[in-house]
């Protein structure tokens, strides 16, 4: 609450996290086991933040979990104040689930860098939020989101091919890893027409499913994780700005799982760097300067 209304909600995030530091019952406890436990607390923990942060910015009440729901329903609970039907909470949940962890991307490792320091989970998971927050990282599904909103009506085909003739970025699409369909992306799509279909709004499913085909068809490139997790969480009724939010709150196991592992068998992360900047720079003797 003491925030600005102004703040930028993977700043909201940053802050929140870093503050649960201050409020660790062993903070001088430093084994596995210990660690283990803040993880498990930021994990119980980030979908209450988030929620809460939404509630707050929106003027309502905030609302307690309740101890009958699951992890991924507790959350649509405390967002919008009514318990998810079970589709609903079950595609949500396989959503967290798909994005829990995915090998060495810059945020895992900038926290396994900073665990190599043996800093404290609190910290680690901090970078990793900090680094999530670029756009180069997260954000691609809120911007995905984003582009379909700004389609509404219009014929998205049109649009797409306006955006390739100006030689700008589809979001969504390739991946610097798969040169197949990324996997999730399978599971995404059946997820979001599954949703679409029990909502009664297949709007956001079938312009989503138009591009991808089209994209594939001409450009032969496929559609990522990001693509289709932008319609699910939409008709969710999850707002577009907290989908970077969903990714941290997704994210946080497969975090603290790196984490865990890097302080169970550490050894400082140092990179070596070779120099191939300028070279044979003039420069002016200490004695000939005024």
């Amino acid at each position: 609450r003491m925030l600005p209304k102004t703040t930028e909600p993977m700043d909201a995030l940053h802050t929140a996290v870093s503050a649960l530091s201050s409020y660790d019952p062993n903070p001088e406890d430093n084994s596995i086991e210990a660690s283990k436990a803040r993880v498990l607390r930021i994990v119980a923990k980030l979908p209450t933040i988030v929620a809460a942060f939404q509630r707050i910015r929106s003027g309502q009440d905030l609302i307690a979990p309740k101890a009958t729901l699951g992890q991924a329903a507790n959350f649509l609970y405390m967002l919008s104040g009514k318990e998810p039907d079970p589709t609903s909470a079950r595609v949500f949940d396989i959503a967290l689930i798909l994005h829990a962890d995915h090998g060495f991307n810059a945020s895992t490792f900038a926290a396994r860098v900073t665990a190599s320091t043996l800093s404290d989970v609190y910290s680690a998971i901090t970078s990793a939020i900090g680094t999530l927050k670029g756009p180069l990282h997260g954000g691609a599904n809120q911007r995905v989101m984003e582009m379909l909103l700004e389609i509404g009506d219009k014929d998205p085909l049109a649009y797409v091919k306006d955006l390739l003739g100006r030689h700008e970025k589809i979001m969504g699409f390739g991946h610097r890893v798969y040169r197949t369909e990324d996997p999730r992306a399978t599971h995404l799509r059946k997820m979001s027409q599954q949703l679409s279909l029990a909502t009664g709004n297949l709007k956001w499913y079938e312009i989503s499913k138009k591009i991808e085909d089209f994209m594939i068809a001409e450009k032969k490139i496929n559609a990522n994780v990001d693509f289709y997790s932008a319609s699910v969480y939409y008709t969710l009724g999850i707002p577009t700005d907290l989908f970077t939010l969903l990714f941290a709150m997704s994210r946080i196991s497969g975090w603290g799982a790196h984490v865990l592992e890097q302080y169970a068998d550490n050894r400082l992360i140092r990179p070596r760097e070779d120099y191939v900047g300028p070279k044979d720079q003039h420069w002016v003797p200490i004695a000939q300067r005024p």
